[in-house]
């Protein structure tokens, strides 16, 4: 054997020891859980999505839709914050007007522009 190829025989050897050692740890150290048990959320009732539908066609959304200006950044950012509450406080009024329990959770942060 030449001493050119004795070496690259080595360099392979130790590549390939090193491969072994990097995988036997990563998988000792892997979590149990499996990859793809992500929570999947729960269906949206009836109600829920009737008043989902309703808040999206609420005539505060629609006016903020309207004030809109895709060309203003900061526009955009304020409107679009505006909207997103606008949206969710009709979603909630009328799960109460339907007497449905409302979702749990906090507020929401209200960001400043």
């Amino acid at each position: 054997m030449t001493p050119r190829l004795h070496h690259a025989t080595a360099a392979i050897a130790r590549a390939a020891a090193l491969l072994t050692l990097v995988l036997a740890v990563t998988t000792a150290c892997g979590s149990s859980r499996r990859a793809d048990t992500t929570p999947v959320a729960e269906p949206e009732s009836p109600e829920a999505a009737i008043c989902r539908a309703e808040a999206r066609n609420s005539p505060e959304v629609q006016r903020l839709a309207r004030e809109l200006n895709v060309d203003n950044q900061q526009n955009l950012l304020r409107v679009g914050e505006e909207r997103r509450i606008a949206e969710i406080r009709a979603y909630r009024d009328c799960l109460r007007r339907r007497g449905v329990a409302m979702p749990g959770g906090v507020e929401p942060v209200r960001r400043s522009f």
